[in-house]
């Protein structure tokens, strides 16, 4: 016999109560962030669940591709940031925790490619270490958002070669297109690189394949890495763009913002060079990047 409950009304009960016993799981739970944040991710993952009415088949394939992104993420390469990346998580991250601070320079994502312990580069330096690419010279002011300089801060900056590729990508265990540098007394900082280039993130993984099924391409919009930090002020990560990129509206990592897109302007060989460096008669570049750093929050 049945108590006239239909079907559907048992199935939309068993699924509820499934969910408010785990929700339950966590009342124990003494870190009380800890317990909120699971219990929100509990909740919206079942919620999904029920949303799409996710089939076993499909239960299968996700843990395939979860075991996938973790056999293949080493200490050069890390597959779940890539993962968050294209699924735009990352951004997200990035504006909750970035929140707009008056002229505050913005944030966007870090990337899967940053190394500790980056080789120093004096102002004026070199920090290509040989990669290959057309040289671009690259200055500009750290400035509280005040406007005082800050002098001292710390510049992290990274980028791949002209062949799409970061040195970590290489087997040679080779440091290139990578340093730190420190700003001046004014708060100035200058440094060769290379112009940036366009380039796929890896996409020989997990989530290349879900980009090809989704008919998404891999590419990234040009751009040129900085982490910009100072005791007492906000840390920085973010990057410059070249203006005239055809992907700036289709960066496969949703990292492009307006007020990082630059003129790299392109110059002819007889152009007065910074630091007259001996550039063998080749073209280059120039970009100027002011960079703002709001309070520590």
């Amino acid at each position: 016999m049945t108590d006239g409950t239909s079907d559907a009304e048992r199935q939309r009960r068993a699924e509820e109560e499934l969910l408010a016993k785990v929700l339950a799981s966590f009342d124990g739970t003494e870190d009380e962030r800890l317990r909120e944040v699971l219990r929100s991710l509990v909740t919206h993952l079942h919620s999904f669940i029920r949303d799409v009415r996710l089939t076993q088949r499909e239960w299968e394939a996700a843990i395939a591709f979860l075991t996938a992104a973790g056999h293949i993420t080493d200490d050069r390469r890390q597959e779940f940031i890539l993962l968050s990346d294209v699924l735009g998580a990352s951004m997200q991250t990035i504006a909750v925790n970035n929140e707009a601070r008056g002229n505050a320079t913005e944030a966007t994502v870090f990337g899967p490619f940053f190394v500790e312990g980056a080789p120093r580069a004096e102002l004026g330096g070199d920090i290509s270490g040989g990669a290959a690419g057309e040289p671009c010279w690259v200055e500009g002011t750290v400035t509280d958002t005040d406007g005082s300089p800050v002098s001292g801060a710390r510049i992290e900056v990274w980028e791949a070669d002209e062949d799409g590729f970061y040195d970590v990508q290489y087997s040679d265990d080779r440091t290139a297109a990578r340093a730190h540098l420190f700003t001046d007394e004014r708060g100035w900082y200058g440094f060769w690189a290379l112009t940036p280039t366009p380039y796929p993130i890896p996409h020989d993984g997990p989530v290349g394949a879900m980009l090809e099924a989704t008919g998404r391409s891999p590419l990234r919009a040009s751009h040129l890495h900085f982490m910009v930090s100072s005791p007492g002020l906000r840390t920085l990560v973010t990057h410059i763009f070249v203006e005239g990129d055809d992907l700036l509206e289709h960066d496969s990592v949703f990292g492009v913002k307006e007020s990082l897109i630059k003129r790299f302007e392109r110059q002819p060989p007889t152009a007065p060079v910074p630091g007259d460096r001996d550039l063998g008669g080749r073209t280059w570049t120039r970009t100027t990047f002011d960079i703002v750093l709001p309070p520590e929050d």
